[in-house]
């Protein structure tokens, strides 16, 4: 069982690993540049020196066993902060030195996605050498990764308002109701009245609407979604109805798969937040971010208030 790690077992573990990405022993010769049998003395080699087997190789193919597969992700973990470790260390006289983790939504506006990498072209001129990671996850997940410490800064819309973090407006999106163009009411898209509208079936978010303030609500939710993709797949099947952000739709409308039902009346905006913990548990490198984020941002008070 392993003790002490050696370089020795460094290198096993990258043989190992290797061997994985490749789903195989002869499969990993050409990244390795070493044989088959060299490969196969490696792995059984770090088998012994832990104690139990990794995979089973041979005529049946490669597979991980159970406790193969632990193994990998602990091996990974590991290789991943010896990177880390290493990348740090040889840049210690950089200002900023670390990383940085940001979480957004899909389909994000395309002017919003290029202010972002505005502010990323921003960040990457200070003096820096942070390992920069983006995700894309759904509202609730990004505020869960915030909360946990995984993300250090989320851009999104979130309908929650958790007092730990701290909601910063960034911009505006238009969201519209549509109809398919196989759907009855598509002849006569654009002039519809609400009360006609809630009448037929309607595709609804999972998650509240807060902004979407009307006087009354569709009679018939039949069909539920988590993201655009989803909610745009029942729309477009002709059998429901329901809203879209408006430069999301635009590529279906102009083909003439959607059409608005009454973009004056059916429709409502939702203000997307960036959103990170309070300002004093911030590091130094999300403030950064922040300040050039806000900096894309001119004409919206974004990170310099004193309440973030």
């Amino acid at each position: 069982m392993l003790s002490n790690l050696s370089d020795l077992d460094l290198r096993l573990l990258r043989v190992f690993l290797a061997v994985v990405d490749a789903g195989g022993v002869s499969t990993a010769q050409n990244s390795l540049n070493v044989g088959q049998s060299t490969i196969s003395t490696q792995l059984a080699t770090l088998e012994t020196r832990l104690g139990f087997r990794l995979c089973d190789r041979g005529r049946g193919g490669f597979r991980l066993t159970a406790k193969g597969e632990h193994f990998t992700e602990l091996a990974r973990k590991l290789m991943g902060a010896i990177e880390d470790f290493g990348s740090q260390a040889r840049n210690m006289d950089r200002k900023l030195v670390g990383k940085l983790r940001i979480g957004m939504i899909g389909h994000t506006p395309f002017g919003e996605n290029s202010r972002v990498s505005q502010a990323i072209a921003r960040f990457r001129q200070r003096d820096e050498a942070v390992k920069l990671t983006i995700l894309v996850r759904s509202p609730s997940e990004l505020e869960e990764k915030l909360i946990s410490g995984d993300l250090d800064i989320a851009i999104g819309y979130f309908w929650h308002r958790a007092p730990t973090l701290n909601f910063t407006p960034l911009f505006i999106e238009r969201q519209v109701a549509y109809c398919g163009k196989d759907h009855p009411l598509f002849p006569r898209a654009g002039g519809l009245s609400m009360e006609e509208a809630w009448e037929h079936d309607w595709a609804w978010r999972t998650y509240p609407l807060p902004e979407a303030r009307f006087p009354s609500l569709p009679r018939h939710i039949t069909a539920i979604a988590d993201n655009m993709e989803a909610l745009s797949m029942l729309i477009l099947s002709g059998h429901h109805l329901g809203f879209l952000p408006r430069h999301f739709a635009q590529h279906y409308q102009s083909q003439g798969l959607l059409a608005p039902l009454n973009a004056q009346r059916l429709q409502y905006d939702v203000t997307f937040h960036v959103v990170s913990r309070q300002r004093r548990h911030l590091n130094d490198i999300a403030r950064a971010f922040l300040d050039d984020l806000a900096d894309v941002h001119l004409d919206i008070p974004v990170h310099r208030q004193t309440s973030m």
